[in-house]
């Protein structure tokens, strides 16, 4: 990584990125101080640029120039920690003293993953025969010229590219463990984070119209649903977005109640948003060279380039072997220069993406705007490696600099390799949202149609909480969010992260509930010995209400949560078009996860739901639904589902 990062400060930060301070000082200069000091690799000595640097427990942050160098103005006086990081180091934590009238000197030497995983190893071993370890160490200190020097020798050598196999398939999904029914007896409370990702539909999309069935995993029920705009009618002052529910029968059980809670946000024109400062990583690695990779995601981003303004800024920074600034931040009207960047682009070489964050965090960092839109766009197949360091350093990042301010959007491109799993956690953790862009059509909805949704966030951390009414609901079951579940008490903790709602943005939950008086269907388990039983729960002023729904959100730069709350009465009435339409697609998401809550619902069934749930369908979205379907029934890809089924 060290390695690289000498050759990033040759090309990329030739722009000497400078060191920043987020933030800034908010108390009288007379109770601050300064911090000043020099990054750099405990073993070679060089410097690290763009190496993050902040005092916890502040918003103070700043990057390291291309001399490893930063300044930290408005620290308070005292005693405070510095931390200094960087993708494949160990962070190093110092406890330093600040005092007026000078800066305190903090210079870091950090350690590599590897280094470190490499001296312990052998030490380990060392001990093991019985060789002293201060040998140990000796003799690792005279390998580190040795190292050095094969190291650079590697970096002169260009990568070398092959071409799997046509049918070669790394692709990868968490596991879902779909979302049982509940007693209310003894989980009155569901509580879960909203999702706006869309990229579960149109992937599976792409594998129907190759005649595959998707992986049960790809398959997941609210971002198929939420993949669908939808008509929540309008949006009142005091909120950003409003929340609307419908009651009715669930078409796969008749007996059963289902519940449509809705929230849709404000939709703000284009022309109006805030300025956004916007980076585009790009991966240019060896696996991006299929048409439906590289060339179909310069096509999908000239598109948002058509879209941009004088005040908005794109920067481009690319990773393969190694990371690059290929287009310093430029006026967003600067069509020609942009486009020309994009169109340079060429595969090639390994893919080591987290060089690459962090430079394009440090270029989004240098061109921050206040009360703007700051922005990662990720452009990837999925195979996103992070060199030395891991997974897990890479979300700490991406978090911290969510707290900064700059969120991250993730878009996946291609097949055979990509990793869902992955980018879905990234994109969660940075404050974003993930779309999978299996054509131009996708990525002109993504980036065009729905470009306030996808790029400025109105609400973030939103949770949703409901309460039901023992007197009314024996059972439950939330329908998808399997890998948004959160805990109870996480709905009050201001320090959760949750989803995060776009402009524009409309977000539809499917409950499932059991009626009192009818048996829930769930695995048995022993009565409860000391809850209420349904017939023994006293009259209740509330027993006209089928639970309550609370909204728990923050504004975009908040610190401290909005409630929202609202009852929903015990009447089922006639679904309204969409109602039925967002009950189709859910219900073909439970028959390709063979669901075993689908009851006899049919491919048929889900067809005749979607044709009186189609309404206007201006842009066509809910006629290809049924199209997609009805594929699926005539290829046979569902069990027992196949052309003569109807």
């Amino acid at each position: 990584m060290r390695y690289a990062i000498r050759e990033r400060a040759n090309t990329a930060l030739a722009l000497a990125l400078a060191a920043l301070v987020w933030g800034g000082a908010t108390a009288a200069e007379a109770q601050t101080g300064s911090i000043r000091g020099q990054v750099t690799d405990a073993v070679s000595g060089e410097a690290i640029p763009i190496a993050r640097i902040s005092v916890e427990g502040t918003r103070l942050r700043a990057r390291a120039d291309e001399d490893g160098r930063y300044t930290l103005s408005g620290v308070p006086v005292g005693g405070v920690v510095v931390v200094a990081e960087f993708l494949g180091y160990e962070p190093e934590r110092r406890e330093v003293t600040v005092v007026r009238g000078r800066p305190t000197v903090v210079d870091f030497e950090l350690v590599g993953v590897a280094w470190r995983r490499m001296t312990a190893d052998s030490i380990a071993r060392a001990a093991v025969v019985g060789q002293p370890v201060v040998e140990a160490e000796r003799r690792q200190a005279a390998l580190r010229g040795q190292v050095q020097v094969a190291a650079e020798q590697a970096a002169r050598v260009q990568p070398l590219h092959f071409a799997p196999p046509h049918d070669f398939n790394t692709e990868s999904y968490a596991h879902i463990a779909e979302n049982d029914f509940r007693l209310v007896s003894a989980s009155p409370l569901s509580t879960f984070s909203i999702d706006v990702d869309r990229a579960s539909y149109s992937n599976i999309r792409r594998f129907i119209q190759d005649g595959e069935r998707p992986p049960v995993d790809a398959v997941r029920i609210e971002e198929m649903i939420n993949y669908f705009p939808y008509d929540w009618g309008s949006v009142g002052r005091e909120h950003p977005f409003s929340v609307t529910t419908e009651v009715w029968d669930a078409p796969w059980k008749r007996e059963h109640r289902l519940v449509r809670i809705g929230l849709h946000a404000r939709s703000i024109d284009t022309a109006d948003l805030p300025p956004s400062n916007l980076v585009f990583l790009l991966d240019v690695s060896g696996s991006m060279r299929p048409e439906n990779k590289l060339p179909l995601l310069k096509k999908a981003f000239a598109l948002l380039v058509d879209q941009l303004r004088a005040q908005d800024r794109v920067a481009i920074v690319v990773y393969a072997g190694a990371a690059g600034l290929v287009l310093p931040s430029t006026p967003g009207n600067k069509r020609e220069k942009i486009l020309a960047a994009l169109d340079k682009l060429q595969a090639g070489g390994s893919t080591a993406g987290g060089a690459g964050l962090e430079l394009a965090y440090a270029t989004a960092f240098e061109h921050f705007m206040d009360g703007g839109n700051n922005r990662v766009i990720l452009a990837t197949d999925g195979d996103f490696n992070v060199g030395a360091s891991s997974d897990a350093e890479m979300v700490r990042l991406i978090e911290q600099e969510r707290d900064g301010g700059t969120f991250l959007t993730v878009m996946g491109f291609g097949t055979g390799n990509l990793k869902d799993s992955k980018m879905e956690q990234i994109a969660d953790h940075g404050n974003g949202n993930f779309h999978y862009v299996d054509g131009l059509l996708e990525a002109r909805k993504v980036l065009v149609e729905e470009m306030g949704g996808t790029l400025f966030t109105l609400a973030k951390d939103v949770k949703l909480q409901i309460e039901f009414n023992p007197a009314s609901v024996a059972g439950y079951r939330l329908i998808g969010y399997e890998n948004r579940l959160l805990a109870d008490e996480d709905f009050n903790d201001d320090t959760k992260d949750a989803g995060e709602l776009g402009a524009g943005h409309t977000v539809t939950a499917l409950y499932e509930v059991v009626p009192v008086g009818v048996a829930v269907p769930r695995e048995e388990v022993d009565d409860l010995r000391y809850q209420p039983q349904p017939d023994d729960l006293p009259a209740s002023e509330f027993a006209d209400e089928m639970m309550y729904v609370k909204v728990r959100y923050k504004d975009p730069d908040g610190t401290k949560s909005r409630l929202l709350e609202q009852a929903v009465a015990e009447r089922s009435g006639a679904p309204s078009v969409d109602f039925r339409f967002a009950t189709a697609v859910a219900g073909f998401g439970m028959l390709l996860r063979d669901s075993k809550h689908a009851g006899d619902l049919t491919l048929g069934d889900v067809v005749g739901l979607a044709e009186k749930g189609k309404g206007d369908d201006p842009r066509g979205y809910r006629g290809e639904f049924i199209r997609l379907v009805e594929a699926t029934r005539d290829l046979g890809l569902l069990r027992g589902e196949g052309a003569g089924s109807r």
